[in-house]
């Protein structure tokens, strides 16, 4: 009776991992098999979500892509003094400006482009991080309106570093697909 109510709740939830947690109670209950859970999972409405995954991974990159690159154009063609002194006082060296302009510039134009997607993305959510730590962390932890938005940039860049840039990216027809997502989901 256990059994079946608890196959009834799998079924009607449709919840994918549920097959794996089950595994020890599946040898214990003769009436639920392996292939029943699996098949119920497979026909669930997280599937669909599942091919709409290349399409969200798409518009993040773009919205990243063009939130960095309006931020560094400007970095690069008008920086001036004013810029400089903005980094030094935050006890930053003065060049680093450029630093910052260029990897914003070219690493948002790479997240559109799909290009080199984990590499630019991973250095991106590093300068982020540098930007909270140096920048917006002068009030503390506690004043999370001081660096909030940098700080869903830098999460939305880990994203695209564990997950890759998808297949409507150019890494994929360039190196086949061959993120670290890819070859972590083959092995299970």
């Amino acid at each position: 009776q256990t059994c079946t109510r608890l196959y009834l709740k799998h079924a009607a939830f449709r919840f994918p991992p549920l097959p794996r947690l089950l595994a020890p109670f599946l040898l214990e209950c003769p009436r639920l098999n392996r292939r029943e859970l699996s098949g119920a999972a497979e026909t669930s409405g997280v599937k669909s979500l599942d091919s709409l995954q290349s399409l969200a991974l798409l518009f993040l990159r773009a919205a990243l892509g063009l939130i960095f690159l309006t931020h560094g154009y400007p970095k690069l063609a008008g920086s001036g003094p004013a810029m400089q002194t903005f980094f030094v006082q935050h006890d930053l060296p003065g060049w680093f400006v450029y630093v910052s302009g260029v990897l914003e510039l070219f690493g948002g134009a790479l997240l559109i482009l799909g290009l080199f997607t984990q590499g630019a993305a991973f250095l991106l959510a590093v300068e982020m991080g540098v930007a909270i730590w140096k920048v917006n962390f002068t009030r503390g932890y506690l004043a999370l309106h001081d660096y909030e938005y940098p700080l869903a940039l830098a999460a939305a860049c880990l994203v695209l570093v564990t997950t890759g840039a998808g297949l409507l990216s150019l890494d994929w027809p360039l190196f086949g697909g061959k993120s670290r997502s890819t070859r972590s989901s083959k092995k299970v």
